[in-house]
């Protein structure tokens, strides 16, 4: 019996070291696949770079009729989002914001990708700080800066702000599970003179150099993962989750919070114009100062809802 039983764990144990050697083999052939793939992608995407700006717009002229008519990217989030934040709009002027949103999201995907081989002297051009004293002005007091915005206009040339400020700017960022392109993105964000903190780092960094002075910029309006979620608040007509961060840094080094409120000037240019939002966290109740930027966010979205970020599943889960 003793025998019999000691060949059916031999078995079993047989099988299961067959079934983990043959899960490895399969593992590591996906990842090399997804290696290459990803190498060619980042190919592609700097020849595609390389292209001048004429050219690429009429490229995200056809971009946009895939996303938006056929198949057409997201269609049932954007129009949720778009009916739920306006409930007062008529289905004409929702229609309306929508399809700007899709010319405006085909643009971003293609100015995003000019960005590899973007020159400091175009990306000035592009990209324009009005109120670069506002800075200057706290740093000449010795103090660091928090600055905040949200997915609206390009976001990614934010980034630029390294060219224009004398100090350290850091750009706080959530890493991307596809660990070779994150690499390559990063040294595209980062090669004016940014550096790229990750989001669960970002506290730690800005303690370990506090020495120094500098500017952070966050993008405050994505969604928490449900753990996270502990604050609340109305948010384009809609019970929303919000970020504290950038609160809890602005108090943990008593640096001033400016928030970067952008325009859209004309089709691949935009401005920016810092707003402050505390000059002195410690002045402030708790949640206040989330609460100012998290509106003042959303009165830059109302001004121009097309230039936001619909297609993100803002409201996944609720309280």
């Amino acid at each position: 019996m003793n025998f019999f039983i000691q060949w059916s764990q031999l078995i079993e144990s047989l099988n299961s070291s067959t079934f983990n050697c043959f899960n490895k083999i399969l593992n590591l052939s996906i990842l090399m696949v997804q290696k290459v793939f990803t190498r060619v992608l980042i190919g592609a995407l700097y020849l595609l770079s390389l292209l001048p700006f004429q050219l690429l717009y009429q490229l995200s002229d056809f971009i946009f009729l895939l996303l938006y008519k056929f198949p057409g990217y997201r269609k049932k989030v954007v129009q949720k989002n778009l009916k739920n934040s306006f409930p007062s709009k008529t289905n004409d002027e929702l229609g309306k914001i929508e399809k700007e949103f899709y010319h405006f999201l085909a643009d971003l995907m293609i100015e995003s990708v000019k960005l590899i081989t973007t020159s400091r002297v175009q990306a000035l051009k592009h990209f324009k700080i009005e109120n670069m004293d506002l800075l200057e002005g706290y740093f000449a007091q010795g103090k660091s800066i928090i600055a905040v915005s949200g997915h609206y206009g390009n976001w990614e040339m934010m980034n630029i702000l390294a060219l224009d400020v004398k100090y350290q700017t850091n750009v706080v960022y959530k890493p991307l599970t596809n660990t070779l392109f994150d690499s390559f993105w990063n040294r595209v964000r980062s090669k004016f003179g940014a550096t790229l903190v990750p989001m669960s780092k970002v506290l730690r960094h800005i303690a370990s150099n506090r020495k120094n002075l500098s500017i952070t910029l966050l993008v405050s309006d994505q969604t928490p993962s449900s753990p996270d979620a502990q604050f609340y608040t109305q948010f384009l007509n809609q019970h929303t989750p919000v970020f504290t961060g950038v609160e809890k840094i602005a108090r943990s080094m008593n640096s001033p919070v400016v928030f970067c409120d952008i325009t859209v000037i004309k089709r691949g240019y935009y401005s920016c114009k810092f707003v402050t939002i505390a000059e002195d966290p410690s002045a402030f109740a708790e949640n206040e100062i989330t609460l100012a930027h998290v509106a003042y966010l959303e009165g830059m979205i109302n001004r121009n809802p097309q230039y936001w970020l619909w297609s993100h599943n803002r409201w996944k889960f609720n309280q």
